[in-house]
């Protein structure tokens, strides 16, 4: 067992969450578990990932999970391997879940130069209704910054959506491309302020951002055809430019993406059979999908030559979104993402009450 980047998951232990402290050891080989010999409770190998207490061969559950991950339907992996539909699910389920643990662990807690995202909308058929999943991706490196699901298209699904990406972005220049929504205008304006703290009693005023831009492209289908309308609602007309580089104002970066999302999420794709029950599954499969998409996947745009040689052929260096937004340093198998470990938070000493012992009110008198 590799116990290099294992630690106590014990949330009553000092040394819970933290690597590399000496504390944790084999407690069994042949059952695969180890102990804690800070509060010597001992736990399986796999505590705290997507296959902890799964009782069929892991390489078994990594295939069935790559396969959902790339648009496969549940029924044709139940007449593939064998398996029960609610077999298929749980893993499903277990695999959202801990895609959303890892992206909050490694996506919203970073802090990014995010400098221009695009977010947009995909209206979701399900067995029970339409479903609206909102998106965001940073363009520079085109990683997936996070989705919220909700059963309708209203300013509370933008500003949760939004929310998401203010705690990820840094006070840096940043640019929001987006449809002709006016949600989007007030989410980001209501999202992207700080309290100016002054030392009086109240509530301190919040400041706006500064350099936040705003531009939109608005589509309209028409009987002469599609009209296109780029406008700039907030921001400097050269900050812009100086953001956009060599492009124009467009949400194509986003659209591609929607379009990987409803290739490799059978619920998501057109005229289909494969429709989600309820929004859980729904949401489960946008963090399986998007997690697999920042750090499994290689994107074309983002590679690097590495050398040129004598054949003056170019030697190029894939890269994944996470690798371009220096999140991780290599890429990730599904394997590795299903067994990745999220730390829990530190250990903090519970408080004690009432009047302090004799012993301490002595030592502090002297």
């Amino acid at each position: 067992m590799n116990l290099e980047h294992t630690f106590c998951p014990n949330s009553a232990c000092a040394d819970r969450g933290k690597i590399g402290q000496g504390n944790i050891g084999v407690h069994s080989m042949k059952e695969q578990r180890c102990i804690c010999h800070t509060c010597g409770k001992t736990f399986s190998i796999t505590k705290g990932t997507a296959l902890y207490r799964l009782k069929k061969p892991t390489a078994l559950v990594v295939t069935v999970i790559t396969l959902l991950a790339y648009g496969c339907p549940v029924p044709a992996i139940v007449a593939a391997f064998g398996l029960d539909a609610r077999t298929v699910r749980d893993w499903l389920r277990r695999a959202g879940e801990h895609g959303s643990d890892v992206h909050t662990h490694l996506v919203e807690r970073a802090k990014l130069n995010l400098q221009q995202v695009q977010a947009d909308e995909i209206k979701v058929k399900t067995q029970r209704g339409n479903f609206w999943m909102a998106m965001a991706m940073m363009v520079p490196t085109r990683l997936w910054l996070g989705g919220v699901v909700s059963p309708r298209r209203d300013l509370k699904l933008i500003r949760a959506l939004i929310e998401k990406v203010c705690g990820i972005a840094r006070c840096r220049p940043l640019l929001f491309l987006v449809d002709g929504l006016a949600s989007y205008v007030k989410a980001v304006q209501h999202a992207f302020r700080s309290p100016l703290r002054t030392g009086k009693v109240g509530r301190p005023r919040l400041i706006p951002w500064p350099d936040i831009a705003i531009a939109q492209v608005v589509k309209r289908r028409t009987s002469d055809g599609l009209h296109i309308t780029r406008r700039i609602v907030q921001g400097c007309p050269e900050m812009i430019r100086h953001l956009l580089g060599r492009h124009t104002i467009n949400t194509a970066y986003i659209e591609r993406l929607n379009a990987t999302f409803r290739q490799r999420l059978a619920c998501l794709a057109r005229r289909t059979r494969a429709l989600a029950r309820t929004a859980a599954p729904l949401t489960h499969g946008m963090f399986l999908v998007g997690c697999v998409y920042n750090f499994c996947t290689d994107h074309h745009s983002l590679r690097c030559p590495l050398y040129v040689g004598r054949s003056g052929r170019v030697h190029w260096v894939q890269r994944t979104p996470a690798m371009a937004a220096q999140l991780t340093d290599h890429r990730w198998s599904v394997g590795e993402l299903l067994a990745f470990k999220v730390p829990p938070s530190p250990f903090v000493p519970p408080k004690r009450r009432g009047r302090p012992p004799k012993r301490v009110l002595l030592e502090a008198a002297a």
